[in-house]
């Protein structure tokens, strides 16, 4: 059996803590007594040290900081093509109101092509969508 302890913390407990980073503890060589700590020593009256402290600080942060998410994270483009091998009836509803219904063929960086049964096929700018959703779900609503 060990002697380690289960620290639990609460979230208020964590929220409640700010983020101060300990100064590195300094190392102590026992083998020759070539430093003697951060009282002085064999150092220039301590200047040194200070900005080894704020070095080791500065890189210590730099460790911890965590790397931002990622700019694209190609959900969309995963969704389009669901979407697309499926062939889904989709309703894509436009920035003034209209909307178009019929299934997405293909897309790019800023554009739809949307295939319609009883209507000429379109080409939509992505910028003029408003959002869109599947024709099933408006068919589920109107039933119920």
């Amino acid at each position: 059996m060990s002697n380690r302890k289960l620290i639990r913390t609460t979230l208020a407990e964590v929220k409640g803590k700010e983020r101060i980073v300990p100064p590195p503890r300094e190392r102590e060589r026992s083998n020759n007594g070539s430093h003697r700590g951060p009282s002085g020593g064999e150092r220039d009256g301590g200047r040194d040290s200070g900005r080894e402290n704020a070095r080791a600080q500065q890189s210590a942060v730099q460790v911890r900081k965590r790397t931002p998410p990622p700019m694209e994270t190609n959900a969309e483009l995963f969704y389009y093509k669901k979407q697309i091998d499926a062939h889904t009836p989709m309703v894509i509803v436009l920035l003034d109101g209209e909307e178009i219904e019929g299934t997405i063929e293909w897309y790019d960086r800023g554009a739809l092509k949307v295939n319609r049964k009883s209507a000429p096929n379109l080409l939509l700018l992505k910028r003029n969508v408003k959002y869109m959703f599947k024709a099933e779900d408006r068919v589920a609503e109107a039933t119920e």
